[in-house]
């Protein structure tokens, strides 16, 4: 047989082969961009669980668990697209609902657009935008906090249980600022440094700078001695969808990359598992609200590693996941007894969550 029909019939059955071996690749995911609601309206595209291959049978259990839980709203986004979204216990998704101290990372974002605007710096102290006096302590001790110690939460300002997180008067010096993490809702002076750098009232400028500009409706309310924030459940999968593409809604920049990584990272020395007003997964330990303890492993052992998380009194909750491009959010009443930000709902909802998928 001569070399050029040799040649062929190689080259021949070279084709056949490789024909054979491409045809499963049409059933491999393709890589989509990420998508982004409207700002305005209900249209936001959806992604079914049978195009993710994801397990139906694995829904109706994560379902139950929410109702029998106390839930209110729950969303599932993979890459901006709606996989799940339900509502329980006569919650709608017209239906406001507070935040809780998932809210704090609002604050936190607001920080980071003030500073990319030259408005502040987080290193420097307090009282050079809101003036001295808004604590009990010293002079000397009070210039020792700057913004990005309300950040960290790491004031040193004395725990208070039931104080007044604004009034001096309950302000009290406990320890030097950046020695000591204590979850401490003194955060909330950042939006009066905000207010006072901007020249505008915090709700204004909060409107302008990052509600009305990724389409949230919602609005500040005083609860108690606090801020809070109110919103639909699709207004804050919408601060999820911002905070999972690192500070961008499409092609607009709300919040600059560099404040993103180090808001997502952990901030200081002594709980691992804090950044700025967010809390992170996947550390070698952590610190509970109201808690000077040091607890080994993950706050969540059943999430993801790479998860950051908003997390709210009575289980208010925003977990971004970069690794998997998912933002998942739950609203409502308090799950168990335990009314912290942190319990063991987290861990099982994270295994009913995993069934979808593993």
């Amino acid at each position: 047989m001569s070399k050029p029909i040799i040649a062929l019939l190689t080259l021949l059955l070279f084709i056949s082969c490789s024909s054979g071996t491409a045809q499963p690749t049409s059933t491999m995911p393709t890589t989509e961009s990420a998508y982004f609601p409207p700002l305005t309206g209900n249209v936001w595209e959806t992604k079914s669980i049978a195009s993710l291959g994801w397990k139906q049978n694995a829904v109706q259990p994560l379902l139950d668990y929410l109702s029998l839980k106390n839930s209110k709203g729950f969303i599932i986004l993979v890459n901006g697209r709606i996989v799940m979204e339900n509502y329980f216990n006569g919650h709608s998704a017209t239906t406001n609902w507070y935040w809780a101290s998932a809210g704090k990372t609002l604050t936190a974002t607001m920080t980071g657009i003030a500073e990319q605007e030259g408005l502040l710096n987080i290193n420097n102290k307090v009282s050079q935008y809101i003036g001295a006096g808004w604590t009990s302590e010293t002079l000397a001790k009070e210039n020792l906090i700057t913004c990005k110690n309300l950040l960290t939460m790491t004031s040193g300002i004395e725990d208070i249980t039931y104080g007044d997180a604004v009034d001096p008067a309950s302000l009290h010096y406990n320890s030097d600022a950046g020695t000591r993490w204590a979850y401490h809702n003194v955060y909330v002076k950042l939006q009066d440094v905000i207010a006072q750098a901007s020249g505008q009232t915090w709700s204004n400028y909060f409107n302008s700078k990052l509600r009305d500009k990724i389409g949230m409706d919602g609005l500040w309310f005083t609860s108690g001695n606090n801020i809070v924030y109110s919103s639909t459940t699709r207004s804050m999968a919408r601060f999820g969808l911002l905070m999972l593409n690192k500070g961008k809604w499409e092609n607009n920049t709300i919040l600059n990359e560099n404040y993103f990584n180090a808001a997502t990272s952990t901030s200081q020395n002594i709980n691992l598992s804090y950044g700025y007003l967010w809390w992170l997964n996947g550390k070698s330990s952590y610190h509970l609200p109201q808690s000077q303890l040091q607890l080994p492993g993950s706050i969540i052992p059943s999430g993801p590693t790479d998860m950051f998380m908003a997390l709210g009194k009575n289980d208010q909750k925003i977990y971004v996941i970069p690794s998997k491009k998912m933002v998942v959010i739950r609203m409502g009443d308090a799950a168990d007894t335990v009314n912290m930000a942190l319990s063991d709902f987290d861990d099982v909802l994270w295994q009913k969550i995993n069934a979808l998928y593993q």
